[in-house]
């Protein structure tokens, strides 16, 4: 077993605990605030968008609906995993609404989901499991609560991932019939999550004017954009690098593959993340992102 990263976060800890409760105070119930605290959080944000979204639609069944489960029916939902509980859903994604919480397409829990098929749940599972094996347990059982599968895709064509941060813990992806692959893309996933309440947390306010060359995108990002993408691939590469052991054939030449090409995209970065960390004003969320970068580095 790979030596785990140290995801704990004490700042991050108390505003998941803080927030559900703010959330379920809403609700009038304190429901979750003795449960995982991670999860609690995760499924009080579902809620509380579904809520908000039925309010304005004047949908009253809904609303009550979601009044009554501040969880919005995540713990019935859940399939057991090697980090606890998992929801594990595949929403259509040509049905995915889009509205100002979010530039992309995202999927509430609600009245009418369901679990993924059993083929998923046993893929999802099996993903979360090789994560966890290899040192991600915490990050995935702390920040990719909801995984929402979307398109199945073949190995080599491209997978698209995203997370929003009006719905923390919650995972958006494209996916192949590969757990190896899959526990790559949660972690990169669940590792914006990670950082999104990590800023949140600490009180960080990042310097909008300052940019940086993203190498991945090919221009200037904002240096939230940069430090995350800074932070996400260092983290998918050192999973990669231990779990390219026990993968072969098409798997181990694809991940490979994708292990070289972001060896030589980091190394583009080095004197811009330097400059970057600089405007992080949190002493040891700075160090946190400074080790692993430089983990990455090493590969």
């Amino acid at each position: 077993m790979s030596t785990p990263l140290d995801f704990a976060f004490s700042p991050i800890r108390d505003l998941h605990q803080d927030r559900t409760r703010r959330i379920h105070g809403l609700f009038r119930t304190t429901m979750g605030e003795t449960e995982r605290p991670a999860a609690a959080y995760c499924l009080a944000h579902h809620a509380l968008e579904g809520a908000e979204a039925a309010a304005r639609a004047g949908d009253t069944s809904a609303f009550d609906w979601y009044q009554n489960r501040p969880d919005a029916n995540g713990t019935a939902l859940a399939t057991p995993t090697a980090v606890g509980p998992r929801i594990i859903v595949s929403p259509d994604p040509g049905r995915m609404p889009r509205s100002p919480i979010s530039d992309t397409a995202y999927y509430v829990l609600g009245p009418d989901t369901t679990v993924a098929s059993a083929d998923e749940l046993a893929l999802t599972t099996a993903a979360v499991a090789t994560a966890a094996r290899h040192g991600f347990g915490e990050l995935l059982a702390n920040h990719a609560v909801v995984t929402c599968l979307l398109r199945r895709k073949e190995l080599g064509d491209t997978l698209v991932s995203w997370a929003i941060t009006r719905l923390p813990g919650t995972v958006y992806t494209d996916h192949v019939d590969n757990a190896a692959v899959l526990g790559r893309d949660l972690i990169h996933e669940a590792g914006h999550n990670w950082l999104n309440d990590a800023l949140t947390s600490t009180g960080c306010k990042l310097n909008e004017a300052a940019t940086f060359h993203s190498p991945w995108r090919n221009s200037q990002r904002p240096v939230f954009g940069f430090l995350h993408a800074c932070w996400a691939f260092p983290l998918t590469m050192i999973y990669t690098a231990r779990v390219l052991t026990e993968t072969s054939g098409d798997i181990h030449r694809f991940l490979a593959g994708d292990l070289d090409q972001q060896r030589r995209l980091l190394a583009t970065t080095t004197t811009d993340h330097a400059t970057a960390l600089t405007l992080i004003p949190h002493p040891a969320l700075r160090q946190r992102l400074q080790t692993v970068y430089t983990e990455a580095l090493s590969l």
